[in-house]
């Protein structure tokens, strides 16, 4: 390894060390500006608002004690009969300690009758659950905010065999936020809801079944919530009614403001992998879908959204819980908390957002639900752009992905089972398909390795550093007399990199590989290991990919095969020594990916290896030279671009020097 590599690895780690300490600083300085507006606040006496300062500012620092205690002491003075205000401050925050999160409570008051107003019977109650089924979902639903306390896939399961629950606990925050007519501050997702003819267990497997619950301020003044299943689908209707209340809520509103805040938990073997993946998506209304970039590696982000949204999403690598309105979402306000390494939660998602309120008899909201898959064409039926949580690139990578990898993917599902062997067909097809560039450039190459030896001629004629520009026209004019171009074996590959860079993108996020096994794998949409450490080495992780150790060799020998000593073209500085560094490089990166994308590699190595053999047969060296001979005895014919030029060398008197 030369001084120049050497320095640019050290540049390199610098840089990823500025970095950490860059968002770091970042963090504290967003926190301690956000702490001195709560300060300010507190000391005004406007305590609503304070708090809500300091809960924002832990989510740049979650845990912080000077925050979390002044919180406590917030909740004492307009919360008096709070019950553990710590559990209180965890479970709207985020805040996990030891990973125990706050446990339900039952029976106890949760707010004085002073402090809620007319809702001060819904603020007592017994902790239930209800069971809404069909043939896809398990919904829990606690009667304490009558919100979704869990959500379970019943034809998945986690990596290690568990039930796959999307979320669950208390420690999920989801139901409203408003103020009333004598200003007091109502919290849905706090107060009791009790069921209407509702069942302890309710059955959507046969046909479509309802389940309701209802906050009362009255008989005729309540809150309700409908939950619908039908019996094949993972949507659920949700149907939010808010009856008789004009009079009760405060009359300036012209928005409620909804909360959603919960744990996305881990699923898959592959942590660092699954975090990728991790985000928060939205669709602005009548627009495209956003939302913060994949593979983000920040400890937390959030952005303010001033425009309406369609649906916002919280998606792990291979499901996803969204929220989708009947109309549309005013705005909102979304960020995310990286949780430590050592935590069976990924990320803490919150979001923050405002629904139309027109006030009259009965204000209904159109709700839906969708707990389920990211599967790329069973969200496309849907008609709202649910597809685009499968991340398949951008620009002319997603329109491979999605108009030929996923269409060729989908159609050999059809008939074969074994997903190792779609790859392996996939990859035969990709490689055919691409195998007139593939060889173009070892057409290119297999030229340039019989020109060596002339080149090597020309090089010696011209071994001063001096003479380099003299060598380099010899060598251009040499390529030029054969019919040969210096970037014909470039082009072809620089054209195929875009399937590569799709595969990328489509086989981590593709969850017809999820826990499909082949050969040594068990697993396909996750690393496979043949061999666990007892230590964990950076950047490479704490085990032993075959896959990717096959790709590795195979193309470090592919290089080895095509590199310049062996084609004929000049090797230049450090080119030797990048054989060997590139693939180590994806080595290290690609050990904790996807055993498909890295199975994928490996056999586009072995095909491309032996279509190079095959292009071999097909290349007449003997044919190279004879048209070089040729071409030499040939007066060389000038370009349109070289005969203007000396056109204007004329006009302005200059002469060519004599042949001699």
């Amino acid at each position: 390894m030369d001084r120049n590599t050497i320095i640019g690895l050290v540049l390199i780690f610098l840089v990823f060390i500025g970095f950490s300490l860059f968002n770091s600083n970042k963090l504290k300085k967003s926190y301690e500006a956000t702490v001195i507006v709560a300060d300010s606040l507190y000391e005004s006496g406007d305590y609503e608002a304070a708090r809500l300062q300091y809960l924002k500012a832990l989510e740049y620092k979650p845990g912080t004690p000077e925050a979390v205690n002044r919180i406590n002491e917030i909740n004492r003075i307009i919360q008096p009969d709070t019950v553990t205000l710590q559990d209180t401050v965890q479970q709207e925050q985020g805040v996990v300690q030891n990973e125990v999160l706050p446990e339900p409570q039952s029976g106890e008051t949760q707010m004085s009758e002073q402090a809620a107003g007319v809702f001060s019977e819904a603020y007592h109650g017994d902790q239930e659950f209800y069971i809404l089924e069909n043939n896809k979902l398990i919904l829990k639903i606690s009667a304490k905010g009558g919100r979704v306390y869990s959500v379970t896939l019943k034809e998945y399961t986690t990596y290690d065999n568990r039930p796959l629950v999307l979320f669950d606990g208390d420690s999920t925050v989801f139901g409203f936020k408003f103020f009333t007519r004598d200003n007091k501050r109502i919290e849905t997702n706090n107060m009791f809801f009790q069921p209407v003819a509702t069942n302890a267990h309710t059955d959507a497997s046969g046909t479509k079944a309802s389940a309701v619950f209802r906050a009362n301020v009255s008989d005729d003044q309540y809150i309700e919530y409908i939950y619908s299943l039908d019996p094949e689908l993972y949507m659920v209707d949700f149907d939010v009614n808010f009856v008789g209340l004009s009079g009760v809520l405060a009359s300036n509103i012209n928005s409620l403001s909804f909360d959603w805040k919960t744990y996305i938990p881990q699923q898959e073997k592959g942590r660092q992998n699954e975090n990728n993946w991790v985000n928060i998506k939205y669709k602005h209304y009548q627009d495209n879908v956003d939302g913060f970039r994949d593979r983000s590696q920040k400890d937390f982000e959030e952005t303010d959204i001033s425009t309406p949204l369609k649906w916002l999403a919280f998606k792990d690598q291979f499901f996803s819980s969204v929220l989708i309105s009947g109309q549309y979402f005013s705005n909102g306000y979304v960020s995310y908390t990286t949780m430590p390494a050592d935590s069976k939660y990924l990320r803490y998602c919150t979001a923050e957002l405002s629904l139309p309120y027109e006030p009259g008899p009965k204000v209904e909201y159109d709700l839906n639900l969708y707990f389920g898959p990211n599967h790329y064409q069973a969200l496309k039926k849907y008609n709202l752009e649910l597809e685009e949580l499968v991340m398949l690139g951008k620009n002319i990578i997603k329109f491979i992905n999605q108009y030929v990898i996923v269409q060729i993917f989908n159609w050999l599902n059809k008939f074969i089972g074994n997903y190792g062997i779609i790859i392996l067909i996939l990859t035969l097809i990709i490689k055919i398909v691409l195998f007139p560039l593939t060889f173009k450039s070892y057409q290119s190459q297999a030229k340039m390795k019989v020109l060596k030896p002339l080149v090597d001629e020309i090089g010696k004629k011209f071994p001063k550093k001096e003479d380099a520009m003299k060598k380099q026209q010899a060598t251009m004019d040499l390529y030029k007399k054969a019919g040969v171009s210096p970037m014909g074996g470039c082009l072809p590959m620089l054209l195929q990199m875009p399937i590569l860079f799709a595969m990328f993108r489509f086989f981590p996020t593709s969850i017809e590989l999820r826990q499909e096994s082949f050969l040594w794998a068990d697993d396909l949409s996750t690393y496979d290991s043949i061999l666990d450490l007892p230590f964990t080495i950076p950047l490479y992780g704490d085990h032993i990919s075959l896959f990717t150790l096959l790709m590795t060799v195979s193309t470090i020998i592919t290089m080895k095969i095509n590199s310049p000593s062996t084609t004929g073209q000049e090797q230049m500085p450090g080119m030797k020594m990048m054989t060997y560094i590139m693939p180590l490089m994806f080595m290290l990166i690609l050990n904790n990916f996807s055993a498909g994308l890295t199975y994928y590699y490996f056999l586009a190595n072995l095909i491309t290896f032996g279509q190079n053999l095959i292009s071999k047969r097909f290349i007449d060296e003997e044919a190279v030279l004879k048209k070089l001979n040729e071409n030499k005895k040939k007066t060389p014919k000038k370009s349109k671009f070289q005969q203007r030029l000396e056109e204007a060398a004329k006009q302005r008197g200059y002469k060519p020097p004599k042949k001699k």
